[in-house]
């Protein structure tokens, strides 16, 4: 143990160095709060130098379940706004109600559609080449189509 009681603040410091890293590759909200804990723990161990090693890990775990679960209960209480672009990582979700014309025949309840510059995968009724048709939705990278009547 004597390892724990020649703690220095900056080992907190570059605990939440190390905890900071973790979190941009494994984004969740975890470690971040676990880094803010060790920066402050490291910032009283600044001022205080002879704070013991259990009232360090003391304060570190409280603080990192405190600012956790303080984070959770602010975004409850504060949603973020809806996107003025909801569909923006969510390609197909564009085309939902938008008609288009089969560039490939559906059959067996599967086809190919071009948008643009790319080919989706399309499934609905079988219909031939040239039929126009609405997406009704996505499912993943495959749009469900319908036939548009021109209405």
């Amino acid at each position: 143990m004597i390892m724990l009681e020649n703690i220095e603040f900056w080992y907190w410091w570059v605990a939440a160095i190390v905890f900071f890293g973790i979190e941009v590759f494994a984004p969740g909200a975890v470690f971040l709060w676990l880094g803010v804990a060790a920066v402050v723990v490291g910032g009283i161990l600044w001022a205080a130098p002879d704070l013991s090693w259990e009232y360090q890990f003391l304060i570190f775990a409280v603080l990192a379940v405190g600012s956790a679960f303080g984070w959770r209960a602010y975004r409850s209480r504060h949603p973020s706004p809806e996107s003025d672009q909801p569909a923006l990582n969510r390609r197909g979700q564009q085309y939902v109600d938008r008609v288009f014309t089969l560039t490939d025949p559906v059959v067996n309840g599967q086809g190919k559609l071009r948008i643009d510059d790319t080919i989706w995968k399309v499934e609905g009724e079988d219909l031939p080449k040239g039929t126009r048709v609405r997406i009704a939705g996505v499912d993943g990278t495959i749009l469900r189509i319908e036939r548009h009547d021109g209405s």
